[in-house]
């Protein structure tokens, strides 16, 4: 059986009420699928365990860049900040989880822990100075701030070509520049307000020695 894709629908959902529907008649039967169908089940469960395997070696790469276990999982809260904003994104802009979309997210989720990176490491900078957390947090923020709002302008004007791109496949370049767009201006927001706020409690958690002044 062949068919086009109704206007306002997508793939996705297409794909899960063919199979509904098969499942009512056929008890236990599941339609088979070729071409672009096809590509698009199999993707489906590969791009969670890629994205799953990439937020594991960014934790793994910054627990050893920080010597800590708890300062990732503070940078890696942005994450799930910038996801929101890129599905936000992608339902303004009338496009769909598909393919390339979940690439867009994977690399949107190495780009925004740039913000956290940013705001963790000057606030352990200032607790080895003796500064409490909160204090250390607030001070990371104030001095950040302008760095952080630069790098996510120019990450998204570099993106907007994508998002505004025409002509012979623009389905693919449209998706990823969406969610790139909406997830970094999302994560960004929040993380300025957010980030400071779970590191002045959760870093706390572990004891940093204030490192004595140099002469």
């Amino acid at each position: 059986i062949n068919a086009n894709i109704a206007d306002g629908s997508d793939l996705g959902s297409a794909l899960d009420y063919l199979e509904s529907a098969v499942n009512e008649k056929t008890t236990g039967v599941l339609p088979q699928f070729t071409g672009y169908s096809q590509t698009f089940q199999e993707s489906r469960g590969q791009m969670t365990m890629t994205f799953a395997a990439g937020l594991l070696v960014i934790y793994l790469v910054l627990s050893a860049l920080f010597n800590s276990f708890l300062d990732p999982l503070i940078i890696l809260l942005t994450v799930p900040l910038s996801l929101f904003g890129a599905v936000l994104a992608l339902t303004i802009a009338g496009d769909t989880i598909n393919m390339y979309s979940n690439i867009g997210l994977i690399t949107l989720a190495g780009l925004i822990c740039k913000q956290g990176i940013l705001l963790v490491d000057v606030a352990n900078e200032g607790r080895d100075q003796g500064m409490p957390p909160l204090e250390a947090a607030l001070h990371a923020g104030e001095l950040r701030v302008r760095p952080i709002l630069m790098t996510t302008a120019a990450m998204v004007l570099g993106a907007v070509p994508l998002a505004l791109a025409t002509g012979s496949g623009h389905e693919s370049r449209q998706p990823l520049g969406w969610v790139i767009i909406g997830g970094l201006l999302f994560g960004t927001f929040l993380s300025l307000y957010v980030i400071p706020v779970v590191y002045s409690y959760l870093a706390g958690l572990e004891s940093r020695k204030p490192i004595p002044p140099t002469t």
